[in-house]
């Protein structure tokens, strides 16, 4: 198991008592489709973790595979000024993780966390594990739980 892997299933175990039953896959996950491919299921089960930055404070959007974040809309429902995109180096430096293998939950700062309800329709789905080819499976709820996200409707 890959470095990042291995330390986001012992941090998410040791914090939150969660086993990460995760999967590797050589080809790599580094999209929402190309996960929903590797592991089998519709791309509106993969959870993508985005990862802005509203008004100087970083944040993390949990999101399905098919939407995507509005970020006026999402400024607009914070009251804040402005959201963007967080640069690597903001990403890495909040999360612990890099772009594209950035886990909803064992982050290593406290982020403040939102949630597209619509993941809350699925039995099961799926999230990046620390790497672009590493995921792990949850349900909804456990997502929910331990993320303990404020849900949000700004999406296209």
């Amino acid at each position: 198991m890959h470095a990042s892997a291995a330390r986001f299933a012992e941090r998410v175990s040791e914090e939150y008592g969660f086993e990460a039953d995760i999967e590797e896959f050589p080809d790599g996950t580094k999209t929402a489709a190309d996960a929903a491919e590797a592991v089998g299921c519709s791309v509106s089960q993969i959870v993508k973790s985005i990862v802005l930055v509203a008004d100087g404070e970083v944040i993390v959007v949990l999101t399905a595979g098919d939407n995507r974040v509005d970020t006026d809309a999402l400024a607009s429902e914070l009251g804040v000024g402005s959201v963007r995109t967080g640069n690597p180096e903001e990403v890495k430096a909040a999360t612990g993780w890099s772009i594209g293998g950035v886990p909803p939950f064992g982050h290593e700062s406290d982020v403040a966390t939102y949630l597209d309800e619509s993941l809350l329709d699925r039995d099961r789905i799926w999230a990046a594990a620390g790497t672009p080819d590493a995921v792990f499976a949850l349900s909804p709820d456990r997502l929910r739980s331990i993320a303990d996200p404020e849900p949000t409707t700004a999406f296209e």
